[in-house]
């Protein structure tokens, strides 16, 4: 995993996100690259904020210096997992979507390297539309969630069963649902199995 350290350090000097065309000649550029680094390549250029985390400590390291720089408050998270993260940084969090709620701390289904994009479902986001969510997202994922394609993400979520209300989000998009929506950062906490 020490590309992931090495390409880190480019990551966090990204400026402006790419367009879509930019994407896809990167994304056909990278086919035949190791899934990880795609993906952590696809889901930067489309304007995501990525973070390889080798274990629980930096992770929480990480969380807490994203709750500081901007400035979160109010954390919807549903997690009971996360929430021990929320605790530990003594950041305020509800277990529903609130109005007030200023960033989400979720989990997620799968990384998906074809494209850099996360796929969610009601395990992660309850019952809420993935428009309702804060404009600040902030996902935790393990390596080994990263998967080729839809596909393979589709075919892991039909054995497992009973996942329902599925959607994906990217950098350049964190709700899909109201793609015009250009304020919205998203945040991947990528952790070391």
């Amino acid at each position: 995993m020490s590309i992931f350290k090495k390409f880190v350090s480019k990551i966090l000097n990204q400026e402006e996100p790419e367009d879509e065309s930019n994407v896809t000649k990167l994304a056909d550029q990278l086919k035949n690259a190791d899934l990880d680094y795609k993906f952590a390549q696809l889901f930067t250029t489309s304007g995501g904020f990525f973070n390889y985390c080798g274990d629980e400590a930096e992770a929480l390291h990480t969380l807490n210096q994203i709750v500081k720089i901007e400035g979160v408050s109010n954390v919807f998270c549903c997690d009971e997992d996360l929430q021990n993260f929320l605790n530990v940084t003594k950041t305020h969090f509800t277990n529903t979507l609130d109005i007030n709620n200023d960033a989400a701390f979720i989990t997620c289904e799968f990384l998906i390297a074809f494209d850099g994009r996360i796929m969610l479902s009601a395990n992660n986001i309850l019952h809420y539309h993935s428009s309702r969510l804060p404009e600040k997202i902030i996902i935790m994922a393990n390596v080994s969630q990263i998967v080729s394609n839809l596909n393979e993400a589709m075919m892991k979520i039909k054995r497992r069963g009973n996942v329902r209300n599925l959607t994906s989000i990217s950098g350049s998009q964190s709700k899909l649902d109201s793609p015009n929506q250009d304020n919205s950062k998203l945040f991947l906490l990528l952790l070391e199995d």
